[in-house]
């Protein structure tokens, strides 16, 4: 396999660097944004910067580059879009449309109606409506098909009761794509709809929940008589399981964890190496060779991103596959953040911030915080990252049954 560039890709390369060069705010330039939030920030600065991001990508048909042309995409292969990827996020550059572009947008592209398309992939590219996933439940998180929000029939809407939790980033959905159960008698896997829903229709209400770094990133949503158009539904009555299959095998296609890991672990050795770092990091040989173990994973998350793209290029839909880069870049996660604490010592102790996260770090930087706190709040802020997207148990069984071949249970 040559890693190397051809000729076409190279100049494709330098064309998604000089749009960055170009297009890029300042205010992306300095601060590490979120285009979902700035979109709708208090701060017109903010807003601006999303605007004249989204608008600089949308002059190359990039807001969705692996959406096919015909919706609106740019039609990338999957070497570009992994070029793409990997420039965007070497310059910290934010990617635009959310949930919306990543995930609904190709899950809608298969299974969705010609209206269906029509009313939503426009808007989603426009960065008009930003969308959210309604999947776990209080007692469905793993076992994601045991999930109990009921959408009863009648006449041409469903009624959904029920309630979902750790919705991320519901705060600032416009609208939701959600699982319902609609045949509670069936087996589990089975009875289940996928449908789409306003983010203000009556009965659906939001209420944020706080994780242990003091952020406001998920919530829990409930569903009290909402009633959703049954044209909402994508796909078949009682097959929505597969529909969110197919959006699930795209959320676990990360070709961007290696280069993010990357970044980080040229922080931390920037880092050490800078005045400020020699007096507040303790390198042992022990924690030398943690840090280069760290690169070296990076080095082989980087390569199942390229395995992911050699199928993706073949026109297969990574399965395991893709739960095995999961699996191993959010572990790596953890560890890279751990390493970092050990680095720090005693000044990891220091948060970042004087206050805690609720006030959205408005407080000064705590001085004595080495990086102004990232690796502590990284290492706080991991736990999660191996039960989102699916529990590294449930990687582990996938990889066991669908990649190996084993038995269950």
């Amino acid at each position: 396999m040559d890693w190397n560039d051809t000729p076409e890709q190279a100049a494709f390369r330098k064309e998604v660097q000089d749009l960055i060069q170009s297009g890029l705010p300042q205010h992306y330039r300095e601060h590490h944004g979120e285009w979902v939030q700035d979109r709708k920030s208090d701060n017109p600065a903010q807003r601006q910067a999303a605007l004249d991001w989204q608008n600089a990508l949308a002059a190359k048909g990039w807001v969705a580059p692996h959406w096919p042309k015909e919706y609106g995409g740019a039609g990338l292969s999957p070497m570009e879009q992994f070029i793409f990827k990997q420039e965007m996020t070497l310059a910290n550059a934010p990617s635009v449309g959310g949930q919306g572009v990543s995930q609904l947008g190709p899950t809608l592209i298969i299974h969705g109606t010609p209206e269906q398309k029509a009313a939503h992939l426009p808007k989603i590219l426009s960065g008009e409506v930003n969308w959210q996933q309604g999947y776990s439940e209080p007692g469905s998180g793993s076992d994601l098909a045991s999930l109990q929000t009921r959408a009863v029939r009648d006449g041409d809407e469903y009624v959904i009761n029920g309630q979902k939790i750790w919705t991320s980033g519901a705060q600032y959905a416009d609208w939701l794509y959600a699982l319902v159960r609609t045949d509670p008698d069936a087996p589990k896997h089975r009875g289940i709809s996928f449908v789409l829903l306003d983010r203000h229709a009556p009965g659906l209400s939001i209420r944020p929940l706080i994780d242990m770094s003091g952020h406001h990133h998920f919530n829990e949503t409930f569903f009290e008589d909402v009633r959703v158009p049954v044209a909402n539904r994508v796909g078949e009555e009682n097959r929505g399981w597969y529909v969110g299959a197919t959006l699930l095998d795209f959320e676990r296609s990360n070709i961007t964890g290696a280069i993010s890991s990357r970044r980080t672990i040229k922080k931390l050795v920037d880092y050490i190496h800078s005045d400020e770092g020699k007096q507040r990091s303790r390198v042992t040989d022990t924690l030398r060779h943690q840090i280069a173990e760290r690169y070296v994973e990076s080095e082989v998350q980087f390569q199942f991103s390229f395995r992911i793209i050699s199928m993706q290029s073949a026109g297969q839909v990574p399965n395991y596959e893709a739960s095995t880069a999961k699996l191993f870049n959010s572990e790596l996660n953890q560890k890279l953040a751990r390493t970092g604490t050990q680095v720090f010592g005693m000044y990891a102790n220091f948060w970042g911030h004087d206050n805690d996260a609720r006030n959205t770090y408005k407080d000064p930087v705590n001085p004595w915080a080495p990086l102004e706190g990232s690796f502590t709040q990284d290492y706080v802020r991991s736990i999660p990252s191996t039960i989102a997207a699916g529990t590294s148990e449930i990687q582990r069984n996938i990889i066991a049954t669908r990649g190996l071949g084993l038995p269950r249970g």
